[in-house]
């Protein structure tokens, strides 16, 4: 990939690159299926693939950054008063380096929309990132791990129909095999 365009980003999406290339997934088919379409069939394990896509960028000093939610506060409803404090809350990104964000979620679709639509805009807003890559298995991936795992294909096709907001943050979405 010709990383050269993108300026001061090059070398940490080269970083990126060289971590993606150095998982190697052989061994992470470990979880039997128990569903009724795929029942005994081996399947990855999306924690695992999880675990070793996040291994690479530490050796490489890329760091999580994690803010604390300070939030408390009152709403009184007609029926009833509600009282949340945020003890404990907190948002993290897996990796952050030259002011790139780093997200990896094998997960569940959810967080693959959050990671790009908020978590990213939260963290470029508190000066963290200018830039997020989010990492995520495509398609033919997606369907040799459990159920509820979401795929690339999905993903573009659901913010190409968002469309563009204006919170938005310039963001890599990298789709990966096994």
């Amino acid at each position: 990939m010709p990383w050269a365009n993108f300026g001061r980003h090059s070398d940490p999406l080269r970083e990126i690159e060289d971590s993606v290339e150095a998982v190697d997934s052989a061994g992470l088919k470990t979880k039997r299926s128990k569903g009724k379409t795929m029942r005994g069939r081996m399947l990855y394990s999306p924690r695992l693939i999880n675990t070793a896509f996040k291994r690479e960028p530490l050796t490489r000093k890329w760091e999580a950054v994690r803010v604390p939610c300070e939030y408390s506060g009152a709403y009184d409803l007609p029926e009833y008063t509600v009282r949340f404090p945020s003890r404990g809350a907190f948002r993290e990104m897996d990796f952050v380096k030259q002011k790139l964000g780093l997200e990896v979620q094998f997960g569940k679709y959810a967080f693959m929309v959050y990671n790009v639509c908020a978590e990213m805009t939260i963290f470029r807003n508190l000066g963290f990132i200018e830039f997020g890559v989010e990492i995520v298995p495509v398609k033919a991936f997606a369907e040799e791990m459990s159920t509820g795992v979401s795929c690339l294909e999905q993903f573009i096709w659901d913010l190409e129909t968002r469309g563009v907001s204006d919170i938005d943050i310039p963001v890599m979405i990298l789709g990966v095999d096994a």
